[in-house]
């Protein structure tokens, strides 16, 4: 059998390899088979040598071959075009019905031998999921790893299953102890949660197994903060209320974007960190757009409640968090962006008509978020429905729809400068230097507004700044 033959069927080559071998389909791999989902995720139990038994499954598909943890002898081939993974652990216990015994939920441990034939299923995993249910596999075995607690909910809400009622009690229970979990593998459930099509539900559960107060403190401390009467929620909800916007937005029409709808379909759609696309770090941005209100709420002489600073106190908040659960530096910098900026439209509401300077500044401003930035303020908006809310929410929708073009234009790429930084100093005798810098932003401002468009008229331009002593400050 060739390398090609088996290539694109790692399974059709272990059961070559271990003819004669104890070994069985486990996890979330009969799981997916059972309810009919694809899947490239192949998890196997073997009553052997993993090693061995990977390095020569490697072999034969050609692919490489990796320890995934020395402590439990686990290992993985990968195929080289990533189209499919094995995942070989070593049976955890002198039978399979051991080493099911020791896994997280009932769906999960539900084995099939390898060569084919009847399903192992000590614990009914295969009636759960016919009912619909996610259960555990006993307290004990959900205890061995706190991470469960927010696998739970993740697995609730991407298979559409409600958690049995003594699991969810046994969680809440077990709540605290995700505090000695790694940060990293608690974001690489909570990624899937806030990314996916039941975000709203998941971060439901979590509020209600007490994970949220656990791994997003920040998040639970909104609740119950009241705000001004054009707010009809308090923060939480509305927080919520915006990520449900949010998540609208991602397909929404010309209804409410307009004609940048299909051009914004697009950017949402492109990878940004963390294998998270701009659309699901823009749900983060949500999350976290008003999280330092509770820290800057106050309440005026006229009895006005003022959240003065949450923008940029909540920029360096979200920053926080997220390097707490060590998400990537680029994930950080652009949901900060997200969280410093959402307010910059709604001032530009009162400005109206805009002038083309005040669109330059504030794509100029916001990038590289500029469009991401347009979205959570149109949700952020559509969630706020207190007082005199539908008149607001048309005008800033109006703008909203007006600013998304520029901005779309500009993430595309910066408009070419009219002159070089190096030919506008020796048109003007100038060293190159701050003055020169503050001069070329003058001119991309000017050139934005339709001001000036020919080198000529530039440097025109850039002689009156000069002459009127507008440079100093630069220098």
């Amino acid at each position: 059998m060739s390398v090609a033959d088996v290539a694109g069927d790692p399974l059709r080559a272990l059961r070559g390899l271990l003819a004669g071998t104890d070994a069985w389909l486990v996890g979330g791999l009969v799981r997916d088979r059972l309810l009919g989902r694809p899947t490239i995720d192949f998890d196997v139990a073997v009553a052997g040598d993993t090693a061995a038994i990977a390095r020569a499954l490697a072999r034969r598909v050609g692919a490489p071959a990796f320890p995934l943890s020395e402590a439990f002898g686990a290992w993985r081939v990968i195929a080289r075009d990533h189209s499919w993974q094995v995942d070989l652990a070593p049976l955890g216990g002198a039978t399979i019905e051991d080493d099911l015994g020791q896994r997280d939920f009932t769906i999960n441990a539900i084995a099939e031998p390898l060569p084919g034939g009847e399903l192992v299923d000590p614990f009914g995993g295969r009636v759960d999921l016919e009912a619909g249910r996610l259960r555990m596999v006993s307290p004990a075995a959900f205890a061995s790893d706190p991470l469960r607690t927010l696998r739970l909910p993740r697995l609730a809400v991407e298979l559409g299953l409600a958690v049995d009622g003594a699991t969810a009690e046994v969680a809440r229970g077990l709540a605290p102890a995700l505090s000695t979990v790694a940060a990293e593998r608690i974001f690489a459930e909570l990624k899937r949660i806030v990314g996916g099509d039941g975000a709203l539900r998941g971060l439901e559960l979590m509020l209600t197994l007490r994970v949220t107060s656990q791994i997003l403190p920040e998040l639970a401390d909104l609740r119950g903060v009241e705000q001004s009467p054009y707010h009809h929620l308090d923060v939480y909800d509305h927080t919520m209320a915006a990520l449900a916007e949010t998540i609208a937005l991602e397909g929404s029409g010309e209804a409410v974007l307009g004609e940048s709808a299909p051009a914004v379909k697009s950017l949402l759609a492109e990878p940004l960190a963390d294998e998270l696309t701009r659309g699901q770090a823009l749900r983060f941005g949500a999350l976290f757009h008003d999280i330092a209100k509770p820290q800057t709420r106050s309440v005026n002489a006229e009895g006005r409640v003022l959240f003065l600073g949450h923008d940029a106190r909540g920029a360096q908040l979200a920053r926080d968090i997220l390097g707490r659960l060590r998400t990537s530096e680029r994930l950080r910098a652009h949901v900060a962006a997200l969280t410093q900026n959402h307010l910059r439209l709604g001032f530009l509401v009162h400005e109206l008509p805009l002038s083309r300077r005040a669109v330059y500044r504030y794509v100029r401003t916001c990038e590289p978020v500029e469009v991401d930035v347009t979205l959570l303020s149109i949700a952020d908006r559509l969630a706020t429905r207190g007082a005199r809310s539908d008149q607001a929410i048309m005008r800033h929708l109006e703008l909203a729809r007006e600013l998304l073009g520029d901005a779309l234009r500009w993430h595309a790429g910066r408009p070419e400068p009219i002159l070089r930084g190096d030919e506008l100093a020796r048109r003007l005798r100038i060293r190159p230097g701050p003055e020169i810098g503050f001069l070329l932003g003058e001119l991309e401002e000017a050139a934005f507004a339709g001001e000036v468009s020919t080198p000529a008229e530039a440097v025109a331009l850039a002689r009156d700044l000069v002459g009127r002593g507008k440079t100093e400050d630069a220098q």
